[in-house]
């Protein structure tokens, strides 16, 4: 049986480029090249990159990166617009709970909940961290944006979800969080590219900051440094707030 974030992104590729938090792409990779100090020759691992958009802008601007995702689809819309481009990714169809990279990137990214925390138990979404650990070299670092658990303590996630929609995009209903398992289930209505409406029962994990923390500490990362995520506008100067529905992480080896 599929799970929904499977059934979600099939025949999606088109429609997934339209939703709005996928509209931030340039300043984001701004953001990446600064923290890596703009070294082409660094290698970078895009975990659960589904259309490719932040691979295609950061090959387009220079850098060597691999892109993979359990989505079919998304990897066929993402290799499309490589060609469309004219730009070289090395785009692979893989699931990140049983990725086997060992010590070969400089870099790990995960962004715009790519992968992790979408997984149906803690112990999948943890997997992912570690396969995305292991991936790194000696003093890698790995960025990524997760759910921030602060924020439905004191806001309505529906409410979040409908003001940020746009026309086109899929819509979220019935939604009900979790206190003991920090866990948002809701109904999504969506179109997919072929004009088929669906709906899925769907459950994301938020976490707060300490069990990222914790997580990552686990795995052996020295540094671990945690902001709010703005979209298109990642920035060291945010403060981690209860108004964040994200949270930006920066961990180094």
């Amino acid at each position: 049986m599929k799970q929904w974030y499977e059934e979600l992104f099939e025949n999606y590729g088109h429609n997934y480029d339209k939703e709005n938090f996928a509209q931030g792409t340039l300043k984001e990779c701004d953001f990446i090249e600064e923290e890596i100090q703009f070294d082409k020759t660094l290698r970078i691992l895009d975990i659960g990159c589904g259309t490719g958009r932040h691979s295609l802008e950061l090959a387009k601007r220079g850098y060597t990166i691999t892109g993979i995702d359990l989505s079919t689809s998304l990897l066929q819309r993402a290799n499309e617009k490589a060609k469309e481009q004219n730009i070289n990714v090395e785009f692979i169809h893989a699931d990140a709970r049983a990725l086997t990279f060992s010590s070969e990137f400089d870099l790990v990214i995960m962004l715009c909940e790519g992968s992790f925390p979408l997984m149906e138990t803690d112990e999948m979404n943890f997997q992912i961290l570690k396969n995305a650990s292991n991936a790194l070299c000696k003093n890698g670092k790995l960025i990524f944006t997760t759910l921030n658990g602060l924020f439905p303590l004191f806001h309505s996630v529906k409410d979040f979800l409908a003001s940020h929609t746009e026309e086109g995009n899929a819509t979220y209903h019935n939604n009900s969080f979790d206190l003991m398992t920090f866990r948002d289930y809701s109904s999504a209505i969506f179109e997919d590219d072929f004009g088929n409406k669906k709906e899925l029962h769907c459950n994301e994990r938020y976490y707060v900051p300490s069990e990222i923390n914790w997580l990552l500490k686990s795995l052996d990362f020295k540094i671990i440094e945690i902001y709010g995520a703005k979209l298109g506008n990642f920035s060291r100067n945010d403060k981690l707030t209860t108004e964040d529905f994200e949270m930006l992480v920066i961990a180094q080896k």
